[in-house]
């Protein structure tokens, strides 16, 4: 059993990466002081810009880019796990990635996860995204042992994938994560009910930071970063879209508590759609 206190931050990231990082370090420096040990930022801290000669321009390798260094400082200066919900990574092979960074009270970096499903959609009233024109899909999904109990990966489109959830809680994740950027038409419409889903089936709490706002960019996100139980109660929420800090207390014990109730995971069974030739995966094996 392990009780802890995390916190997550509450963005509105704009164009330039060094004013981020500042307003990121302000906001960590404000969790860690009201006692969490665990902070997550939102999707893409370091910037969001839609603008892809200002993107290639701006965002740099990991080893040179101002929220992944900042972060590796922070935590060992307030020996807290700090999670980089996400920001834009340029790869060895020259494309972005939409990476998230976990680093130790050490400030060692423990893991990364890349986002794997692409944001392409077409909404209402004519907003389009096409985040595969930008960023490069990751191909694995990340479950990393901490002192305080295991995190599973994921960043915002991610949400709506409910097998990658599935296949963290399945490989013992007590914890999920889930830094984004959701608009604010889908957020209004969606946020919420996806939030607690994933709690509640995989009975594991679900960590959200969020972007909130009109950008810089001219998008507008949704907030309301929130932190679910696994019995899907909302223990915090920002019920606005403005910068902040939501705190909570995490008891890992009550996710062994309610998987014990609702033994979903373990009740899973493989089975077979007729006229498919596949079989789906109901367990972890």
């Amino acid at each position: 059993m392990t009780i802890f206190k995390a916190a997550a931050v509450q963005m509105r990231s704009g164009t330039n990466p060094e004013r981020n990082a500042a307003d990121f370090e302000a906001l960590v420096r404000q969790a860690a002081g009201q006692g969490a040990v665990f902070v997550q930022s939102p999707e893409m801290t370091g910037g969001l810009i839609r603008d892809k000669d200002a993107r290639a321009a701006l965002f740099t390798t990991a080893e040179n880019d101002i929220v992944v260094t900042t972060a590796k400082k922070l935590a060992a200066e307030l020996g807290i796990h700090l999670h980089v919900g996400s920001t834009a990574i340029r790869r060895e092979d020259g494309k972005l990635a939409n990476r998230a960074f976990l680093f130790g009270p050490d400030g060692r970096e423990l893991a990364t996860y890349d986002k794997i499903h692409m944001f392409d959609v077409d909404l209402d009233n004519g907003e389009s995204w096409r985040e595969s024109s930008a960023y490069e899909p990751g191909k694995e999904a990340v479950v990393a042992d901490l002192p305080i109990g295991r995190l599973g990966f994921a960043v915002c489109y991610d949400l709506r994938f409910p097998q990658l959830f599935r296949s963290e809680a399945m490989a013992g994740a007590e914890v999920l994560t889930v830094p984004a950027a959701f608009t604010r038409q889908t957020g209004e419409a969606h946020w919420h009910v996806l939030i607690r889903a994933r709690a509640i089936e995989n009975g594991a709490f679900v960590v959200a930071a969020a972007q909130g706002g009109k950008h810089e960019d001219g998008r507008e996100t949704y907030g309301h970063s929130m932190i679910v139980d696994p019995w899907g109660r909302i223990l915090a929420e920002a019920n606005h879209d403005e910068p902040g800090v939501v705190l909570a207390e995490i008891d890992t014990a009550q996710v062994a508590t309610a998987r014990a109730k609702i033994p979903n995971l373990r009740n899973a069974r493989d089975f077979a759609l007729p006229g498919d030739a596949r079989t789906f995966r109901g367990t972890a094996s």
